[in-house]
């Protein structure tokens, strides 16, 4: 009779358990006594949000060439064998578009094709080294394209923003900076009031283009030009009159615009290291945001002195074109502000471990985004922006109504904020058809010159 009496007692636990739910009713289980943790689990059934994802493996890998707004833009889509599920990323290199476009469609296919969507890093590291010689911007983009393609892939399969998967929101939006300029400080600082009032608090300033080419008609005509010597498109740049010009830049805007916008100007790693130095200490007074690459990156130990010299803000790294060149400058504190090409270092992965690192240094993200990244790059950028504590800034772009046709969801710019198209993945898409009406070209004008024709480094 004992015996019954316990049998029923504890089935009548377990009943109480079952309805309690697994969450508690395990726990309590190996407390009455009871069945184990294992089978109650099996008992109840997994829950859905628990249960792995079926393998998805990439199909083929392509790259998109378009140029809807002028430059040569490098598109990666990542084709899987889910029926359309696809990842779109930005391996734009607008001075050498061709050569990416062979490393996406010939090597990065093969060594894709079959491969788990889901396993970026191991992608990414298998990738990086697969060419063994691994420090080139040709690689490095096509590169970069398929990591956000992978990330895009990822967020669409997580059906979360990536944003979400970086650690979600740091942020309610992207505090930018625009570009302001004229071929005199007064002029300069007209412009800077036109984006003062669309809401912009972070404004570059520049006189003329970098290092003030084509500020002054005088400088139409330079000797070497005069000599036959260059090509007929090189651009003059007068060092003298550049180095001269930007503090008087500075006070005049200052004076003109107040104390309260923060102003930006960007050397360009076009003068001399020591030239550099001697004119930031000149503005300091003037309260820098940021001034940006003082030095090319052949020059990196002039950091030190630079540091000595002045408290101006520093942002450097676009150029950088390997994630190691940051270690050095981070650890040592030579400057505030990161600034990565993100769809030319490798891509969202390892933007995101230089961005941490950059965190245990007091070193913030300014990421460069001009108008030669496609809408993916930039969206790219404005994710990670989103979810790092240790954002600086980001450099605003604007879509022309051409871009936007061939491509959609692209972010958007609202008194000097972006936002990013919330749905999942990038949120940016490319109408294939729009885009190859559009194709690029082959010719960069990036050279500039002294006044005897001697090529001056960006």
């Amino acid at each position: 009779m004992k015996k019954d009496e316990n049998v029923a007692e504890l089935n009548s636990r377990r009943e109480t358990l079952k309805k309690i739910g697994l969450g508690s009713g395990a726990g309590l289980l190996g407390l009455f006594g009871g069945i184990s943790t294992a089978e109650a689990r099996e008992r109840q059934g997994t829950p859905s949000y628990a249960k792995a994802m079926a393998p998805v493996k990439i199909k083929s890998v392509k790259a998109i060439a378009t140029a809807p707004q002028g430059s040569n833009l490098i598109v990666v889509k990542v084709e899987t064998t889910e029926p359309d599920l696809y990842g779109l990323g930005c391996a734009t290199f607008t001075q050498r578009a061709a050569v990416v476009i062979v490393a996406i469609n010939t090597y990065l296919n093969e060594f894709c094709v079959g491969k788990d969507v889901d396993n970026i890093e191991d992608m990414w590291q298998a990738a990086y080294v697969s060419s063994y010689w691994r420090n080139g911007p040709v690689l490095n983009n096509a590169l970069s394209g398929l990591d956000q393609a992978l990330w895009d892939i990822k967020g669409k399969r997580a059906n979360m923003p990536v944003y979400q998967l970086l650690g979600g929101k740091a942020r309610f939006a992207i505090p930018c900076y625009t570009h302001a300029g004229g071929n005199t400080p007064e002029a300069a600082a007209e412009s800077v009031k036109k984006f003062m009032e669309e809401g912009y608090k972070h404004i570059r300033i520049q006189q003329g283009g970098y290092g003030a080419v084509g500020a002054n008609a005088a400088n139409a005509q330079p000797d070497f030009k005069t000599a036959n010597f260059g090509g007929a498109t090189d651009n003059y740049m007068n060092e003298r009159m550049y180095l001269k010009s930007v503090p008087k830049m500075f006070e005049v805007v200052r004076k003109q615009c107040g104390d309260e916008v923060e102003l930006l100007h960007d050397i360009h790693e076009r003068v001399q290291p020591i030239d550099a130095i001697n004119m930031i200490k000149r503005v300091e007074e003037y309260r820098p945001f940021f001034i940006e690459d003082p030095f090319s990156p052949e020059n990196m130990k002039w950091f030190a002195q630079l540091r000595q010299a002045t408290s101006v803000p520093i942002a450097m790294g676009e150029l950088f074109n390997n994630i190691n060149e940051f270690k050095e400058p981070m650890v040592n504190q030579w400057f505030d502000f990161i600034r990565i090409h993100v769809s030319q270092i490798g891509g969202i992965t390892p933007a995101m471990k230089v961005a941490r690192l950059g965190e245990w240094f007091n070193v913030r993200t300014a990421w460069h985004g001009p108008g030669d990244v496609s809408p993916v790059g930039h969206a790219a950028h404005a994710h990670i922006d989103l979810a790092v504590w240790n954002f600086g800034i980001q450099e605003a772009v604007q879509f022309s109504d051409k871009m936007k046709e061939v491509f959609s969801g692209c972010p958007t710019m609202n008194k000097g904020y972006m936002s990013v198209n919330e749905v999942p993945g990038l949120g940016v898409d490319i109408n294939e058809k729009e885009a190859a009406k559009y194709p690029i070209g082959t010719k960069s004008n990036w050279q500039v010159r002294k006044a005897d024709g001697t090529i001056i480094r960006p």
